[in-house]
């Protein structure tokens, strides 16, 4: 029986797990902190429960692939439910819009605003539904492992079907000219860790995969996910080590033999990276197995957008709000040149708050409880930063910019208060500078030619996730793991 060792248990790593496992393999999950999960979480804490990480949840059907492959049912696992309004967005002046999956109710709200935007909603999103399409069936379901795999004919029409070389923002412009419109739609860019202003067009794709197909809730929290995926690979076999650190990869004339820990040194026939690419490379290989170009090819690459996560129980219910909320400055724009080109937080940033307890008071402790994920986009962390000082300042900032958009009591009324920063990012999942989806999509470079799921250089290592083809987002990091599981079990078919 062919061994497996997969580095980080999160969703990346269980779904492959699961699929080899099933497939004859022998799986063990080496996980350095106490929960499998990687950068999805849950936090509890006077009553309140929050999830960290990823909340918002699309493409179903990538989840359930991971059950229905080795011949289970994910309704025997876990619940999904769908959220309505999918997001509530809240804009400067004053305007709201809900998003909802009908058409003449989003055509009613733009024209609140702008009635000419209003009518290229329809056109905008047949183009949104092409490029998801196209993303689909020649992107997101395939490994490029080769440069056959990348020169193939399909692969290369499809790729200038999608307009590489047009960003988010300059397509929208083809249809769009308010600034809310612009926001709106070109928020999805940071999706991906990305600024509207640099990433290629193709992720426009995201107002029909959200508009058309649907947001979820997991009963329970997110948090459930994880839950699910490790009961079902603790059912097929799979051996699970938590507080475990890999502190080596052994690598004997560019082959895989196996990982070290703080514990002990296991074999493997095969290595898959669920730990972020950039960090594995940098510091579990060591220098000599390492191929000379890689850490200068390694210097060039822009890590993504972080996060500034703040987590507040109060016990009050804000009656504006929905499951999900996102709260646009006045200058969308100046966000990113702050994160991207200055490097530093932004003064007005984009607030995203989740509340599950609005879809479930179980999880803010009740019905008249409110547990509130904030998220500002926040910049990957550099030697420049101090965060023992930028924690506590950037903290009461975002308080005092949630009091501004109609939150008066909240400081006075919070019961429950935690943070997260970029470096505390970095250092609990490995992110390499805290990046949230590793290399950023503000290149063509970057957007399309991530780094490879099979290594060039060392035989036997994989990598799945964020870093790594087809990219990040929780369903297409779920998704890469099972790419990478069929590819190897086809390698000994």
């Amino acid at each position: 029986m062919k061994k497996v060792i997969i580095i980080g248990g999160g969703l990346g790593g269980l779904s492959a797990a699961i699929r080899l496992q099933s497939s004859g393999f022998q799986v063990t999950i080496l996980e350095k902190e106490a929960a499998l999960g990687g950068k999805l979480q849950r936090h509890k804490g006077e009553g309140y429960s929050f999830d960290l990480g990823p909340s918002t949840i699309t493409m179903k059907a990538y989840f359930e692939e991971v059950f229905t492959a080795c011949h289970r049912r994910m309704e025997d696992y876990v619940t999904f439910y769908p959220i309505y309004p999918l997001t509530k967005n809240f804009f400067s002046d004053g305007h709201t819009v809900e998003l909802t999956p009908h058409i003449e109710q989003m055509e009613t709200q733009i024209a609140q605003f702008s009635p000419e935007d209003a009518k290229q909603y329809r056109a905008f999103l047949r183009e949104s539904k092409r490029l998801f399409q196209l993303a689909e069936d020649q992107f997101l379901n395939r490994l490029l492992l080769t440069w056959k795999d990348k020169t193939d004919m399909k692969l290369m029409k499809a790729f200038l079907a999608v307009k590489p070389f047009t960003s988010v923002q300059r397509l929208l412009r083809q249809y769009f000219r308010h600034p809310h419109t612009l926001a709106m739609f070109g928020r999805y860019a940071t999706y991906i860790g990305s600024s509207p202003y640099e990433a290629p067009a193709i992720f426009n794709m995201m107002a029909y995969l959200e508009g058309e197909k649907g947001i979820y809730g997991v009963k329970g929290g997110t948090y459930r996910l994880v839950e699910a995926f490790e009961t079902l690979a603790k059912e097929l076999g799979v051996q699970i080590q938590v507080n475990e650190q890999v502190k080596t990869i052994h690598v004997t004339d560019r082959r895989i033999q196996g990982v070290e820990t703080g514990q002990k040194m296991y074999e493997a026939d095969q290595v898959i990276a669920g730990a972020d690419a950039l960090t594995v490379y940098r510091q579990l290989i060591a220098e000599k197995d390492r191929p000379s170009y890689l850490n200068q090819k390694l210097s060039k690459i822009e890590p993504s957008l972080s996060g500034f996560v703040l987590l507040l129980g109060v016990p009050k219910v804000y009656e504006q709000l929905s499951h999900h909320n996102v709260f646009f400055p006045e200058n969308y724009e100046q966000e990113f040149k702050d994160i991207f080109q200055r490097k530093q937080l932004p003064n007005d940033p984009t607030l995203y708050i989740c509340y599950s307890g609005h879809s479930e008071p179980d999880l803010s402790g009740g019905t008249d409880r409110s547990n509130f994920f904030v998220l500002a986009n926040a910049p990957y962390v550099t030697k420049e930063q101090d965060w023992d000082m930028l924690k506590e300042t950037y903290r009461q900032h975002i308080k005092t910019k949630l009091k501004e958009k109609g939150f008066f009591d909240i400081e006075q009324l919070v019961e429950y208060e935690a943070v997260q920063t970029p470096l505390d990012l970095q250092q609990k999942t490995g992110a390499y500078q805290g990046a949230i989806y590793g290399m950023s999509s503000n290149s063509f470079k970057q957007a399309f030619f991530r780094i490879n799921n099979k290594s060039k250089d060392i035989e036997g290592l994989w990598f799945v996730g964020g870093t790594s083809h087809p990219g990040g987002g929780t369903p297409i990091v779920t998704k890469s793991g099972q790419l990478v599981a069929e590819a190897i079990t086809r390698q000994y078919e």
